[in-house]
């Protein structure tokens, strides 16, 4: 498998804990200049990953390649190409947020003049920069977290769960700022539970379930054709609709809520839905409403078994970069 132009990518990574498999030989490909989700239910490998793409842990088979070169044991230095945000903050609480940038920022590479500023400008942390890292929110600390990942001027960032502690204004600032980030070429790779985030917010997804890569590719490319189209007609009509609608898909792609509100789901592309009402209209149904979307969920848990979506831990800290 080549690894030419990938900003990221791993080959039969294995790595057990005693007699638990926690990766069983996971493959990723990660683009030079997107943004990719990685995803899997709770337990299935994901802060394992993170950890040894930081170099935390050590695999017990397989091989990494970061920005075109194999990383191994010996390369931790090579980290400060890579910002990374994994586990436990590691801010000094009785410090400023601009103080703790200062400090990380004097452990590694050279900080340009004007760097901290700038990124606290960015993150929306200019006006609190001088306030005490131990009166932050914890989203304000993983924005602080954020800039202290960009330190280095990562061309790779590593970010696990980014949006934890963020309230919807800043989720949507958080992902303003890494479709920007990606869009100067560099490369963001996003381990996440939210999955209607990640929806919006990423190119290329990787979803992994068990330790094994079980579905990766642009986003757009793999929802097509994974789409519903939501119909509601009057409660007498739900079961000559379902009829109706059972020739457009296979068996059991037509689904009815569970709260009796005269909701079908059809399991169709999102583009069908004229066809799913004419459908309905032809049968003498006339829907009240109509919604149409794809959906990351269902792909999700159709290609995980329907495990529950989660993180292995929420801890966040800095690595990498500014370390």
């Amino acid at each position: 498998m080549t690894t030419d132009g990938l900003a990221l990518a791993t080959r039969g990574l294995v790595k057990r804990y005693g007699t638990r498999p926690a990766l069983a030989g996971l493959d990723l490909s990660v683009p030079s200049g997107v943004v990719y989700g990685f995803l899997g239910p709770n337990g299935a490998g994901k802060t394992t990953t993170m950890r040894l793409l930081t170099g935390l842990i050590h695999p017990d088979a397989g091989s990494i390649e970061v920005l075109g070169r194999p990383f191994g044991r010996g390369d931790r230095h090579r980290l400060f190409e890579v910002g990374a945000l994994i586990e436990s903050p590691s801010f000094y609480p009785y410090l400023s947020g601009l103080e703790n940038l200062r400090a990380l920022a004097a452990t590694g590479a050279p900080t340009p003049r004007g760097r901290i500023e700038e990124l606290l400008e960015l993150v929306g942390l200019r006006e609190r920069a001088r306030d005490k890292v131990q009166t932050y929110s914890l989203g304000m600390k993983q924005r602080l977290g954020i800039a202290a990942a960009l330190l280095g001027d990562p061309r790779l960032l590593l970010l696990d769960e980014p949006a934890n502690g963020l309230d919807p204004a800043g989720i949507v600032a958080m992902r303003e700022t890494l479709r920007h980030l990606a869009s100067t070429g560099k490369t963001v790779f996003v381990s996440s539970h939210v999955l209607g985030e990640i929806q919006q917010l990423a190119d290329v997804i990787g979803i992994i379930a068990s330790g094994l890569l079980v579905r990766e590719g642009p986003i757009e490319q793999l929802l097509q054709g994974e789409g519903e189209v939501r119909v509601r007609v009057a409660a007498e009509e739900l079961e000559p609709a379902r009829t109706a609608l059972a020739a457009l898909v296979p068996d059991g792609g037509v689904t009815q809520s569970g709260d009796d509100d005269g909701w079908l789901t059809v399991r169709i592309d999102a583009a069908r839905a004229a066809e799913v009402n004419r459908t309905l209209a032809g049968a003498g149904i006339y829907a009240s409403g109509i919604e149409a979307g794809s959906d990351l969920e269902s792909l999700f848990l159709e290609l995980t078994r329907g495990e529950s979506v989660g993180h292995e831990g929420t801890f966040f800290g800095v690595a990498g970069g500014s370390r």
